[in-house]
């Protein structure tokens, strides 16, 4: 990451990690609230970026901050059957961690500290979510306690021939068959200052191992490499690493080979382990290196988890793009149900059938339905004559009116949820959304609710007519014809448009619409029924967008529940800007550090210092002692301090 200059007055190195600690705990935040419940594209390994970003916020970053002094935690990790406890166990020179024989059973990771750091590892201030279990330094540690879930528990170990400052964590194994296992071995991994990672001869070139530690050099983890089991004479194994360590970006990271040799009482000799433990015994002896180790692997997860906070706005925009698509596939389908509804109960097509005949037994076969065909001009006689005679009831037409409308309402509502549900599916977002429901046709209470809304449209109807009349002159007319008839006639009269329709049917349909208006207008005058008709025709589209917006809603439901549209991509961008800002303010802050020779202790590790032999070589071995000798490379203190390597370390 390019650090950005620093403008202004100067900020101390103590008000630049703050102000780091409050961008970062400012992201946790908007990446705990991320929602990515849709199957969008890349989701899936989008969901597994912010559960890592969270867990390393979680485990290892946060705590870190605020605990800026906490001993140097080393994670030893590795496949199954590498060897990690054996190690563990052969560089303390104690039984503390259970070796192969239990694995793949699920049992506590073990982490050993030095007595007077018990209170950083027995509090949540380092790897806040696990249990812990405490086990006597004289045995090893066991299946956890009962009621204690292992793949969410540390069994703590104290140990004084650990150096103070450091501790190490034999992680489960990460290609374990038990699932909780693994995880937990990624999580601690990713909430180590430093990887020790244990390999074998045989398994080294593995791919699940190298996936993690690809992982790692993306985000400038410090990391060591152990390989056990090295047979005499297998220099191509040293060879071959070191050329996978350069392609895989880890060409510094140190590289210790501890050679095939039998155990005595569960450990390797002295000699076998002399590279690792001098290397670590060093490492805790100097608390700048320490700090070194520890401040390189931080600021290398700051800058991974500015980038993944990008990428996962980039998700965060994908999820607001997919429910808006899925949302308009909805808003289309029933928009054009609406549509459907509204050229049905316009073109004349509802004047055909029962309610024809129905309309036909109401004004009558005879003279005014004649006249009507014959001309409009004999219209007015037979009106007067309509009017002074017994009409027929209206109820049979309304009800068929009824009947017609909501079968063209419930045809439109199943076209719209069968067209919906086709497009959904075939999304694998709008798919995993319909799984369990039954939304391929409209809900089984419709019919009750278009009856009700039909039957409300009607009283409308009445309504207006009603208010009409009591407004209008000519009362005696209206009184004489009814609220019922001229609310039937209205009725008829929104549904009249001829538009679309031919020969017979002009005749039909078209004449049926005059006879209602000619009816209405002599009781109300033709400005007035012109109104009524516009009023009549608005209320009923408003009845049917109410029906068609709730058969609509059973699939916006959904994503209302999820929340996917209201995700803000931008606010963590912002975020993650703060954090890149606040990042570069705090390297800059920060005071030149100054590499000195380890110090001193009284604490070594088991074998520090021994002669390695029989095949024992690391890449800090230059004298060619071992069968892995090569030329030496710029290592690990090198990386951080620029300084020379002893050929004793």
């Amino acid at each position: 990451m390019t650090e950005p200059e620093v403008s202004g007055p100067t900020v101390s190195a103590d008000g630049a990690a703050v102000g780091l600690l409050d961008a970062l705990e400012r992201l946790q935040q908007r990446l705990t609230t991320l929602a990515l419940p849709l199957e969008a594209p890349g989701v899936t390994e989008a969901r597994r970026d912010r559960a890592a970003a969270l867990g390393q916020l979680d485990d290892y970053l946060l705590p870190r901050l605020r605990a800026r002094s906490a001993p140097l935690l080393v994670v030893v990790g590795g496949s199954t059957g590498a060897g990690k406890s054996t190690l563990v166990n052969s560089l303390l020179g104690l039984q503390v961690s259970a070796p192969g024989v239990l694995r793949p059973t699920t049992r506590a990771p073990v982490l050993v500290h030095h007595p007077l750091d018990e209170r950083w590892y027995s509090t949540d201030r380092v790897l806040p979510g696990l249990a812990r279990l405490t086990a006597g330094h004289r045995g090893p540690a066991g299946p956890a306690d009962a009621g204690t879930d292992p793949s969410r528990a540390l069994r703590l170990v104290a140990s004084d021939v650990l150096p103070r400052g450091l501790a190490l964590l034999d992680a489960p194994d990460v290609d374990s068959v038990d699932v909780g296992n693994r995880r937990l071995a990624a999580q601690l991994l990713d909430a180590a200052d430093l990887w020790l990672f244990v390999t074998t001869a045989a398994r080294y070139a593995d791919a699940v191992p190298w996936d993690l530690l690809h992982r790692a050099a993306q985000r400038h983890a410090q990391v060591a490499l152990v390989v056990d089991r090295v047979d005499p004479g297998a220099e191509e194994v040293a060879e071959d690493l070191r050329r996978m360590m350069d392609e895989n970006g880890l060409p510094d990271a140190p590289l210790f080979l501890v050679p095939e040799s039998p155990l005595v009482d569960g450990l390797l000799p002295e000699s076998a382990i002399a590279d690792v433990a001098t290397w670590l015994s060093a490492l805790g002896a100097d608390a700048p290196a320490r700090e070194a180790v520890a401040r390189a692997t931080r600021d290398g997860v700051v800058d991974d988890l500015a980038r993944r906070a990008q990428v996962l706005a980039d998700a965060a925009d994908l999820q607001v793009a997919t429910d808006a698509r899925l949302r308009q596939v909805v808003a289309a389908a029933y928009a054009d149900a609406a549509a459907h509804v509204r050229i049905a109960t316009s073109d004349g097509a509802m004047l055909r059938g029962e309610v024809l005949a129905r309309w036909q037994e109401f004004v009558g076969t005879g003279e005014l339905l004649r006249s009507v065909e014959q001309g409009v001009g004999r219209v007015r006689d037979a009106v007067t004559a309509f009017f002074r005679g017994t009409p027929a009831q209206a109820p049979r037409v309304e009800q068929a009116i009824a009947h017609g409308l909501t079968a063209v309402v419930l045809d439109a509502a199943d076209a719209a949820a069968e067209r919906t549900h086709a497009a959904w599916r075939g999304d694998p977002a709008g798919a995993a959304l319909l799984q369990g429901l039954d939304l391929a046709r409209a809900s089984t209470t419709l019919r009750g609710e278009v009856d009700a809304q039909v039957r409300g449209w009607q009283s409308d109807v009445l309504e207006l007519v009603r208010e009409q009349g009591e407004s209008r002159r000519g009362t005696a007319r209206y009184l004489s014809f009814g609220v019922n008839a001229a609310g039937v006639s209205l009725m008829v009269l929104a549904f009249a448009s001829t538009g679309g329709l031919t020969g017979v049917e002009v005749g039909i349909a078209g004449g049926t619409a005059v006879v209602a208006q000619k009816l209405l207008e002599a009781v109300f005058g033709d400005d007035a029924v012109r109104r009524l008709t516009t009023y009549a025709r608005e209320r009923l589209d408003a009845r049917v967008d109410d029906v068609l917006a709730r058969e609509a809603e059973r699939y916006t439901a959904q994503l209302d529940a999820l929340g996917a549209a209201d995700v803000e991509a931008a606010t963590l961008r912002a975020a993650a800007r703060d954090v890149d800002l606040a990042a570069g303010t705090e390297r800059s802050a920060r005071p030149q550090a100054t590499a000195g020779a380890p110090v001193g202790t009284s604490h070594a590790l088991r074998g520090a210092g021994a002669r390695a032999g029989g095949g024992g070589a690391s890449r800090h071995d230059p004298d060619g002692s071992g069968p892995a000798a090569a030329e030496p490379r710029p290592g690990f203190w090198r990386r951080l301090f620029g300084a020379t390597v002893r050929d004793d370390a």
